[in-house]
Order: C-alpha cells, then sequence, then structure tokens
C-alpha cells in the first residue's frame, strides 16, 4: 500500500510539473508573440519595455508601441574564426521595437546570426516583415 502512494504521489507532482510547460491561452485583448519555434531553445523573451518578463517562451503585450528584450545563444562555427579554431559560444541580447501591436492580433520572432553578429526580426501572422530588431550586446557563454 505504501508503494502505491508514493507512486501516486509522485505522478501528482509530475502532472503538477507539466502545467508549467503548457502556454497559456492568448489574451484576445492583447497581442501575443510567438518565438520562432526552429529557436525556440536558443531564443528567450527576458523583458518587456524594459522590466523584466516572467515567461521565457513568448511576449503578450496591450496594444500599442512596444520595445521587447530577448536573449539569443549560439555557436559560431570554427570555420568563421579561422584555421583550426574551436566553436565558441555566444549569448547576446537584442532588443525590437514595434509601434503598432494590435489586440487579439499573433507576432513571430525569428532571430539568426552572421558570423559573430546576431539580428532579430518580427512578423506577423501572413508572414510579413514588420520590423528588425538590433543587437545591444554579445559575450561567450
Amino acid at each position: 500500500m505504501r508503494g502505491f502512494s508514493v507512486s501516486f504521489i509522485l505522478i501528482g507532482l509530475l502532472a503538477l510539473s507539466g502545467c508549467g510547460l503548457l502556454m497559456p491561452r492568448p489574451d484576445p485583448n492583447q497581442a501575443w508573440v510567438d518565438l520562432d519555434p526552429a529557436h525556440a531553445s536558443r531564443l528567450h523573451a527576458a523583458e518587456v519595455d524594459e522590466r523584466p518578463w516572467d515567461d521565457r517562451r513568448y511576449f503578450q503585450v496591450p496594444p500599442g508601441a512596444h520595445e521587447l528584450g530577448m536573449r539569443y545563444q549560439f555557436e559560431v562555427s570554427g570555420d568563421d574564426i579561422g584555421l583550426d579554431s574551436q566553436p565558441h559560444q555566444r549569448d547576446c541580447r537584442l532588443r525590437l521595437r514595434y509601434d503598432s501591436f494590435g489586440a487579439g492580433q499573433r507576432y513571430r520572432l525569428q532571430a539568426g546570426q552572421v558570423g559573430f553578429r546576431a539580428w532579430v526580426k518580427l512578423y506577423d501572422q501572413d508572414d510579413r516583415l514588420l520590423a528588425r530588431g538590433q543587437e545591444m550586446r554579445c559575450g561567450g557563454v
């Protein structure tokens, strides 16, 4: 009987911890910003309008102008550095400002890099480019 109750408690704890992995339902009165699914493990939501953002998986903002802060981690290939060089890990802070977030609209952030430099772009739900962000600072991991 004791084994059953311990198993039951463990299953309950696992279920509760899994709830944190579920994405919240978007608020129709706000704009929802997804992070590029191809780089979701390397692109993280960090702040909105210079205030910390608690969930690194997405942004949700009221309509209007906002500045989004992100963290993007990537590896620079040794081939891009020099002969016989080891890959180099980069950790960059990115910012993107967009003035027209709309209530109930969905957006997508896409990040990437060219050599040591990172970039980020904002797209609407029809994959139209709306804004380009800028790299604020980068360092090694």
